[in-house]
């Protein structure tokens, strides 16, 4: 089920009232129920790998509380195992299969077949959440869920289990357990926040896409300046599709008296690739931070430096197959382990450079420097081969091809359009966010006033949310 859609609307308004009206002993299952058609609703028969990674983790969970010594590790390996062999094998499979098969073609191996099935929708979300909690008990941070309903809840609840946040169950778990009273604040809260998310989606996201879909499409069809404003606006459509889903999700759990962590902290006005990262998509940066590369740093301590570099470079190699089965992800992922290992590499230079250049001047080169080399490998995240890929960055390198085509633009009131709303968009993203913290009457009319925009500005094609393949 899309968040933009009118089916959600008509769900968000049987759940949402439904759940104070419950008596609280069956909240939990009322919620429960509504997450399972929620997802359900994408394709049924998907519910039962995650019924089955629930009761994995159910079980691995109490048995891991149960235990000492070796028996510990290995119910929570178990329990990882059964994890990440299903992310693999719906995920990654036919990647594996194809790489294989190019590298024995030549010795007339038989062919690994490829499945035709379609990727269960999230499966890395709620994989990633579901490892938390194991990993959790087993490191004594989270007590053994005894309550299963409660336990898979925490996995699917339907606000976040398709594109995140991706919690920590010492921080949900607990909120699951009590008692949610009513509140005028929350509500309020929580809609805008979902006003903000569907203003965010389709007036912004879905808006840009129009332009940049076709050219990755097809890039070969088109010019080098068409091609340098796609990447532009990709970085944007992204931003806007992925924050608005979870400005949509905090907003719709916190109308149920449940706070999601903030995913986002406005990405773009950071000073380097490494700020990025604790500002962009900060659930799952943190969960490889405590759970790949702090655990991959303490075992190569040994090695120095060369620890940190060689963390940075598997975490992100880790996070680029996450994002997708597909070597245009991992180089895009290798790109952010090579920044930020520049960046730790010539920390000392550059802040003695800094001391001679004007704080503010540095800052907004650092700013600006910074978004260039993310621009640049947004172009392997969205290109759809490496092939694509490289043709870009050939064709928009050129100068003499960028002179010749610079009047030769593909819809000129189109890129009017996307200027026009990534300006409002930098002009006025934070001071939006402010008002979640002002009056209720407030909200309300800023509420109003952003679902009036999306329906006269919005593209509603129902167009999913970009993350949702991941």
């Amino acid at each position: 089920m899309l968040f933009n859609s009118l089916l959600f609307l008509l769900f968000f308004l049987i759940v949402t009232p439904a759940y104070y009206l419950m008596p609280p002993k069956i909240r939990w299952a009322w919620l429960l129920a509504a997450s399972c058609y929620f997802y359900m609703y994408f394709k049924p028969e998907y519910i039962l790998i995650i019924f089955f990674t629930i009761i994995v983790d159910y079980c691995a969970g109490i048995l891991i509380e149960r235990s000492q010594g070796r028996r510990r590790k290995l119910y929570l390996v178990l329990s990882l195992v059964a994890n990440i062999g299903v992310l693999a094998f719906f995920k990654y499979f036919n990647f594996l299969a194809q790489n294989v098969n190019f590298f024995t073609s030549s010795f007339r191996a038989p062919e690994l077949p490829l499945l035709n099935f379609i990727l269960p929708i999230g499966l890395s979300f709620h994989t990633f959440q579901a490892m938390s909690y194991t990993i959790e008990v087993y490191r004594g941070n989270q007590k053994a869920e005894k309550h299963f309903g409660l336990y898979s809840l925490y996995v699917m609840f339907y606000p976040q289990m398709v594109a995140g946040p991706i919690e920590r169950p010492q921080h949900i778990l607990p909120q699951l357990h009590r008692i949610n009273l009513y509140s005028n604040k929350n509500l309020v809260t929580g809609i805008f926040l979902i006003s903000i998310g569907l203003f965010k989606k389709v007036v912004i996201a879905d808006r840009l896409g129009l332009y940049v879909d076709p050219l990755f499409a097809n890039p070969h069809a088109h010019s080098a300046l068409d091609l340098i404003l796609g990447i532009f606006f990709f970085a944007f459509q992204i931003y806007c599709d992925f924050s608005g889903y979870s400005d949509i999700a905090v907003g719709a759990a916190l109308t149920l008296g449940i706070e999601l962590m903030k995913n986002f902290n406005f990405p773009f006005s950071s000073t380097s690739i490494s700020e990025y990262w604790r500002r962009w998509h900060i659930s799952l940066s943190t969960w490889l931070n405590d759970y790949l590369f702090t655990p991959i740093l303490i075992s190569k301590r040994d090695w120095g430096k060369g620890a940190v570099y060689f963390a940075l470079f598997v975490t992100f190699f880790v996070s680029g197959l996450w994002h997708g089965a597909g070597w245009t992800f991992v180089i895009w992922g290798l790109l952010h382990a090579l920044a930020i290992s520049y960046e730790l590499y010539t920390k000392k230079f550059r802040s003695k450079i800094s001391k001679k250049i004007p704080a503010a001047i540095y800052n907004r080169l650092s700013v600006i420097f910074t978004f260039l080399y993310l621009l640049f490998s947004w172009i392997f995240f969205r290109a759809h081969s490496i092939h694509d890929a490289f043709f870009i960055i050939t064709k928009i390198s050129a100068l003499n091809n960028l002179m010749y085509t610079a009047g030769r633009l593909m819809n000129v009131k189109e890129i009017y359009y996307c200027i026009c709303i990534i300006i409002i968009l930098m002009a006025g993203e934070r001071q939006l966010y402010k008002i979640a913290d002002m009056t209720i009457g407030k909200k309300v009319l800023a509420s109003v006033t952003l679902f009036i925009l999306c329906y006269f500005l919005g593209v509603f094609n129902e167009a999913q949310f970009i993350y949702f393949q991941f």
